[in-house]
């Protein structure tokens, strides 16, 4: 029968007829062979089927072995024995090579038929030690592709035990050898699918045996981080991903980030490969694992890592969006990349040429992803032209392309920026010192305590919470002639973009420190305020006056805000027109200080005997709020609101105690609404503002000499703000002089804050009503007033020589009958400075600041319409000449809840700290703490009508940083990354010898009673926990 057959292949006749006679040979395979006839098929079946000339002569082998073998069994198993299959692995069958593919489906072929018998056990055998051979020789895809087949039909050929781990290993470093340099589509997918056989097979093992999952990702881990220049490993390993269970991130992470084996340069290359595995188009969960390694790095501080692979791979990432396959995951990196390389531009100025490209080809490829997919990039692409502002020559063309897109809120963009910064990320793979200290949850920056420096603290983050004087301190060109104001932008701007939990203000302490202020001990935040306020006036001033003396030129751009106003675009001022007070023109001298914080008052005296008044307007920057003789009984109060003692308070005290006192109970019941306690009603700051204001009967020693009368008379003296501070700061007069006992107290009692206050101001139906305008002191009759000289806002020289001149030709001007109209102003709450402490001598400031939302900063809706509901409710009038609180009616209350968003409107400050709290807090303080008082308050001015007060000042965005200012957070956000990573490698050198003691903070004042615990990171002692490590 073999020579028939043999005969007949190599014969002339059509393959009609070989078919028909091959037909006849199959069918004699059910009828009784010789042993000798059996072996000489299979001998030459094996032949054809390896060694046939053509296709057909193949064919004919199969279709003749399967049917002999099928009949004759025993026969086929003498042929095809453990020594046939190991010489067909080995050493290859004749001319064909051992590594050929024709020996591995021949063997396939012939597993299949002996399945059921007891000698395909030796079979098994032999398979699983060749093929571990052959995958140490690093076959080609194609063969590895067929041995994965077999190997996936036959599990039995699978190595097993430490075996199949070797095997394992040895198939993933085979897969790396892997490379394509195919150019047709057909190819490629051939390829592919070549890969996805291997993997498959992977992923079949690792189930079976869950033993072989490790280390084969172990040897992934290896092969991704050689640092061989050599060695390339294929994308193809990208193929397993998807194999790894996702639950497995965490641990595998954790192990990898935290093993101290690994060098950076490896970290490095591994990173870099696995974000190259972005290309392989079949991969699922590459971005998931990406992602998370970065996350692991950024969470043990290998920032050096980070910013090399981000500005490395970057731009390659960005080129896989165009490949619809494949970019939903490389958006997925690119955002994290984008979103945590905070410290710098540079990253996303790298891929900003691309953007304009990338959006008009989403627009017009026709696919239907593509349209969602351009929504996300566009948010992406709005969240980083925010936080990178003030490069319009970069960003005009891309908002032109985007323009009508959606553009994600302010809030929204700011919640994404925070949680994704590298100093954000969650650090669950470290304990003890490796903790980082990163920004807390409010996106805040808080101040290092220098050593009692909590006055200091207190009032800038006060101000930096006064939303349009921080705009427009950020705003100002400044040169060199501007050195205080140059030094409060550029702590404005660390604030506001350092990465740094708590910047330390050191430069701007040693030049805003008054010269009368002991380096590190206790000081006033009023009286620092005032010398900090009144400094910055005078820089701006002196300066005006050296560039008014200059030739008229084009000037250089200088600190005058006018100037920079009128260079602004349009957009970024707020439209708005003036009110009569304020219709002055842009150039009219004033400083960034005064347009800001000053107001002016006018004292009169009216003589009770002839009615003659005295008056004289002067201008203020804060007014400080005496105690009425009956508010505190018992304890020494000042004798009016002249009398101010000079307060010594701050320093390092214990605050009150953490449980709340019973007088809690006597809180307001709402977070805004203004209600006086019943029993014991407590005053509240429109009371001390009131009593500031009420007129004061001057007699008997305290008489009045009318230059009328020509004599000493019984006077009239009343003090009216004829024109509104766009910021009105108040500074309560706590502390008292005990002149029995000869020191200083503290007045303790509680006074109410309402959220919105009211201000009567009186303005002048004449304007040469007004008599000269000076800078003296608020206080100017009271023989304590060099006292108070120091707190309030020193004269300029200028404006001393006009008072001079005015006091020669008659400093008062002397009004009959003057009349003026009153108008209520409406302010509401920006910040509280509180002081905790029971003396002057001792204590500890810190604050509470209004978060202010939006790009407007304006105020909450309820706060609108008690301030409109107020004015417009039938009674206009009622009430316009004494200062009150606002309150918001009980069915418009439940607009601001006690829990939920309210409770983030507001933020401490102390020190290093910031945390979320509500107003509530700031209103119960005093009632649960009895030693924490309020001390300055400042309110903010605003509209009726629900926008902004019409100043002709304010901006409605936070203005682009400066390259200069920019250059200096770059500089040291990059500084940051590295002092964090130092820390950390030093730290985790100590650990496993030394115990570890966390306290951040260290050098803070006391924490206020008001505040939520101790600072972030863990306290006390001990090294890490301990995990079980993957060495990888």
């Amino acid at each position: 029968m073999d020579k028939i057959l043999e005969g007949l292949v190599s014969s002339d006749h059509s393959v009609p007829v070989k078919r028909a006679i091959v037909k006849k040979v199959v069918e004699a395979a059910e009828k009784e062979v010789t042993e000798e006839q059996c072996q000489a098929l299979f001998t030459l079946t094996t032949r054809l089927i390896l060694l046939g000339e053509d296709a057909f002569q193949k064919q004919i082998g199969f279709q003749v072995l399967e049917a002999y073998a099928r009949y004759h069994r025993p026969d086929f198993e003498r042929f095809f024995s453990k020594d046939f299959v190991l010489g067909l692995l080995q050493q290859g069958y004749g001319q064909l090579d051992r590594k050929d593919l024709a020996t591995i489906d021949y063997i396939h072929c012939c597993l299949r038929l002996l399945i059921s018998c007891p000698s395909v056990l030796e079979i098994f055998s032999v398979i699983q030690v060749e093929v571990l051979r052959m995958v140490c020789e690093r076959p080609e895809p194609a063969l590895c592709a067929h041995l994965s087949t077999v190997l996936s039909d036959f599990v039995q050929c699978i190595p097993r035990d430490k075996s199949g781990v070797l095997f394992c290993q040895q198939l993933v470093r085979t897969i790396s050898y892997f490379h394509c340099f195919a150019s047709q589509e057909r190819e490629l997918r051939e390829y592919v699918g070549q890969v996805t056989k291997v993997s498959t097979l992977l992923q079949n093992i690792w189930k079976a045996d869950p033993a072989t999952l490790l280390p084969s990702l172990q040897e992934v881990f290896s092969i991704i981080s050689s640092t061989d220049p050599s060695f390339d490993p294929s994308i193809a390993l990208a193929s397993l991903v998807q194999h790894i269970p996702v639950q497995m991130i965490t641990v595998l992470i954790k192990s990898l980030t935290t093993d101290h084996n690994v060098k950076d340069a490896s970290m490095t290359k591994a990173l870099c490969r696995m974000i190259d595995w972005l290309s392989w188009p079949l991969a699922q969960h590459v971005d998931t694992w990406v992602i998370a390694l970065l996350k692991g790095l950024a969470a043990v501080q290998k920032f050096t890592i980070l910013i090399d692979v981000t500005l490395l791979k970057i731009e390659l990432v960005f080129s896989r969006l165009w490949y619809p396959i494949v970019r939903q995951g490389a958006l997925a990196v690119l955002s994290h990349m984008l979103l945590s390389f905070q410290h710098s531009p540079e990253a996303f100025h790298l891929v900003v040429p691309h953007v304009v490209h990338l959006v008009q080809s989403l627009r017009t490829d026709g696919l239907h992803s593509s349209k969602a997919f351009l929504l996300q990039f566009t948010e992406l692409i709005h969240c980083m032209m925010y936080q990178y502002s003030g490069f319009p020559d970069l960003y005009d063309h891309i908002l032109e392309a985007i323009k009508d897109l959606p553009k994600p809120g302010e809030e929204k963009i700011k919640l994404v920026l925070n949680q994704s910064a590298w100093t954000s990320q969650s650090n669950s793979f470290a304990s003890g010192p490796l903790r980082l200290l990163g920004k807390s949850e409010t996106g805040k920056t808080g101040l290092v305590n220098l050593g009692n420096t909590c006055f200091l603290n207190s009032i800038i983050q006060t101000l930096f919470m006064a939303t349009d004087f921080r705009r427009h301190v950020l705003s100002l060109h400044l040169n060199g002639s501007n050195p205080l104001m140059k030094k409060l932008q550029l702590l404005f701007a660390f604030l506001a973009h350092t990465q740094r939990a708590a910047y330390a203000p050191k430069n701007f302490l040693e030049a805003s420190r008054p010269p009368w202020f002991n380096v590190g001990s206790q000081q006033d935040c009023s009286e620092y305020l005032r010398f900090l306020l009144d400094r910055l006036h005078e820089e701006e001033k002196t300066l005006q006056v050296l560039e008014s003396v200059k030739p008229k030129v084009a000037a250089p751009v200088d600190a005058s805000s006018k100037d920079r106003e009128a260079q602004d675009p349009p957009e970024n001022c707020e439209d708005s027109s003036l009110s009569p007070d304020e219709m002055k023109p842009e150039n009219d001298g004033r400083t960034l200080i005064e347009r800001t914080f000053r107001g002016k008052l006018i004292t009169g005296i009216r003589c009770m005997q002839c009615n003659c008044i005295s008056e004289k307007e002067e201008p203020f920057t804060d007014l400080s709020l005496a105690f009425c003789p009956s508010a505190s009984q018992g304890s020494p109060q000042p004798e009016g609101p002249s009398e101010e003692p000079k307060v010594l308070c701050q320093g390092s005290v214990n605050g009150g105690s953490e449980t709340p006192e019973a007088s809690s109970a006597k809180a307001p019941a709402s977070n805004v609404h203004f209600v006086p306690v019943t029993n014991d009603p407590s005053l509240s700051v429109p009371d001390l503002v009131n009593y500031f204001l009420a007129p004061e009967i001057l007699d008997e020693e305290n008489a009045y000499f009318c230059e009328t009368c020509s004599s000493l008379q019984r006077a009239e003296r009343t003090m009216k703000v004829v024109s509104a501070p766009e910021y009105l700061i108040l500074t309560l007069l706590r502390f008292s002089y005990d002149a029995k006992c000869h020191v200083r107290r503290k007045i303790l009692d509680n006074v109410t804050i309402p959220p919105l206050m009211r201000l009567p101001v009186h303005a002048p139906l004449l304007p040469t009503q007004c008599s000269s305008c000076t800078s003296s002191p608020l206080q100017v009759d009271s023989p304590e007033s060099s006292e108070n000289l120091a707190k309030k806002l020193k004269p300029s020289q200028k404006d001393e020589e006009e008072e001079e001149k005015e006091g020669a030709v008659g400093a008062e001007q002397t009004n009959k009958g003057g009349e003026m109209s009153v108008q209520s102003v409406p302010y509401v709450l920006s910040s509280v400075v509180m002081h905790s402490g029971m003396s002057s001598e001792s204590g500890h400031y810190y604050s509470y600041g209004h978060n202010i939302n939006g790009a407007d900063g304006a105020q909450h809706p309820a706060n609108h319409f008690a301030l409109k509901e107020d004015l417009e409710n039938g009674h206009p009038d009622r009430g316009l000449s004494t200062c009150s609180a606002l309150s918001i009616p009980p069915e418009r209350a439940v607009t601001l809840p006690n829990g939920g968003q309210e409770a983030r409107d507001w933020l401490l400050f102390n020190d290093s700290r910031v945390t979320f709290t509500s107003f509530q807090s700031v209103q119960n303080i005093t009632n649960r703490f009895p030693k924490d008082t309020a001390y300055v308050l400042m309110y903010r001015k605003q509209n009726i009508n629900g926008g902004l007060m019409a100043n002709g000042m304010r901006l409605s965005v936070e203005p682009p940083l400066q390259k200069e200012l920019l250059d200096a957070i770059i500089k040291d956000n990059k500084l940051y990354l590295q002092e964090q990573e130092l820390n950390a490698r030093t730290q985790a050198l100590q650990a496993p010898s030394s115990s570890c003691s966390f306290r951040p903070n260290g050098s803070d004042d006391n924490n206020p009673p008001g505040s939520c615990g101790p600072s972030g990171g863990g306290g006390g002692g001990g090294g890490f926990n301990t995990i079980s490590r993957l060495v990888f």
